[in-house]
């Protein structure tokens, strides 16, 4: 009956070691998560401000140009530009 008690000690010390252990590990994964969203948001911030860059950008090229960037155009996928130069599309 005694050893039938510590057999069962035992397993409940290993339950508690294993139970601090997940919850070191769920607290790592917690603060892990924190760090990556708080990247994400950089990086959303940062994709942001580029596109209005970006935007701006084309706002500033000539029209028949902007139409091409942005797909409206009909023509081929160069423009003439006023001193006579083709000009590929980016």
């Amino acid at each position: 009956m005694i050893s039938q008690f510590h057999h069962l000690s035992g397993r409940i010390d290993q339950l508690a070691e294993l139970t601090l252990s997940l919850r070191r590990e769920n607290a790592d994964l917690r603060l892990y998560i924190a760090a990556l969203t708080t990247e994400n948001t950089g990086y959303a911030k940062r994709m942001h401000e580029a596109h209005q860059r970006i935007s701006m950008l084309i706002e500033k090229l000539p029209a028949p140009l902007q139409e091409e960037l942005l797909g409206d155009g009909e023509g081929p996928a160069s423009a003439e530009t006023d001193s006579g130069r083709d000009v590929e599309a980016l």
